[in-house]
């Protein structure tokens, strides 16, 4: 029988989606086997080549507190007010600070010791960034590779979006935790907060995004660029070989033809936008980029929730991936 998923308990209290977990039967008694402290492991590989000193301190200073489970020292980074929670996967959208600290104060000194939420990539800075972060399967039953959106203001937190790929969670799981498409929420707390986002970014995103609409990246992407699709678990090395892929692929991509921008995050240096597809229900994702001094991307990284689709349809995207 499934174990009902640790995300469901915690997010459930801002709604009644916990129930779709669930319940596990008792287990045998065990004889106690004496062990040892769990070792800490050590920091994980981080990339924040494209991130401000500042925003590298605040948001390792969140995960920190994530991992150590401190309820008090992890809400003292998100604002009272105005604050948007939303688990874009899921369909969650928790409301206030109030209502997220109750689930994080009932569930988070449940999580074992070995445990463990971080950033692995961290783009931008103190006013909006892009964040890729892991929580490993102790903290919600499976693991998650997310990446982030997030704004701040005043050093604090007003808005985060969490997008990950269903896919490598568990379909079932997903399904069973998702908020129906007639509830899903169709924004995200975007409409109360204006963009903080820098403006030479936002012309580099808006580029993008039409390039990637009309199937032509020639001149966005650097010589030595890396693009990767996380739902898809695929990658390019190289500008020649990215264009020809989004060339072959645009149409059915879906951040590809038909795609709107619902906010972009970022720095000069780096950032990324959430989009909004015009395919499959619940089609929306977020991108992340890295810039070098000419403007050109070096680095890209979409995620979506490919549980969306049945495996025929993840097969003919595979498909576009194949180099002829």
């Amino acid at each position: 029988m499934r174990q009902p998923t640790r995300r469901a308990v915690v997010l459930g209290g801002a709604g009644a989606i916990a129930t779709a977990t669930a319940l596990a039967g008792p287990t045998p008694a065990l004889a106690a086997i004496p062990s040892a402290p769990p070792v800490p492991l050590p920091d994980p590989p981080q990339d924040v080549r494209h991130a401000t000193p500042l925003l590298v301190r605040r948001v390792n200073n969140l995960f920190r507190d994530k991992t150590a489970r401190d309820v008090g020292r992890f809400m003292a980074h998100f604002s009272r007010n105005p604050l948007h929670y939303t688990d874009a996967t899921l369909g969650w959208y928790v409301p206030n600070w109030t209502a997220l600290q109750a689930t994080f104060a009932q569930y988070m000194p449940t999580w074992p010791d070995t445990a463990r939420s971080y950033a692995t990539r961290i783009i931008g800075d103190e006013n909006s960034a892009i964040v890729e972060f892991t929580d490993s399967p102790e903290l919600f039953g499976h693991e998650i590779r997310a990446i982030a959106a997030v704004d701040f203001h005043n050093g604090l937190i007003v808005r985060e979006v969490d997008y990950w790929d269903g896919r490598h969670f568990g379909i079932a799981a997903v399904d069973a935790l998702r908020t129906p498409d007639p509830q899903f929420p169709t924004t995200y707390g975007e409409e109360h907060l204006a963009e903080r986002s820098s403006p030479a970014l936002r012309r580099t995103l808006g580029r993008l995004r039409a390039a990637l609409a009309a199937g032509d990246t020639a001149g966005l992407f650097a010589e030595d660029a890396v693009f990767e699709d996380l739902a898809l678990h695929t990658g390019f090395a190289g500008a020649s070989a990215i264009d020809a892929y989004v060339s072959r692929a645009h149409t059915r991509l879906p951040y590809g033809a038909g795609t709107a921008v619902r906010r972009t995050l970022g720095s000069g240096r780096g950032g990324g936008y959430e989009w909004i597809g015009n395919g499959f229900a619940g089609s929306h994702g977020i991108i992340a980029v890295e810039l070098d001094a000419a403007d050109r991307i070096t680095r890209f990284t979409a995620t979506w929730d490919a549980s969306r689709l049945d495996d025929a349809a993840m097969a003919a995207l595979l498909a576009d991936t194949l180099e002829h």
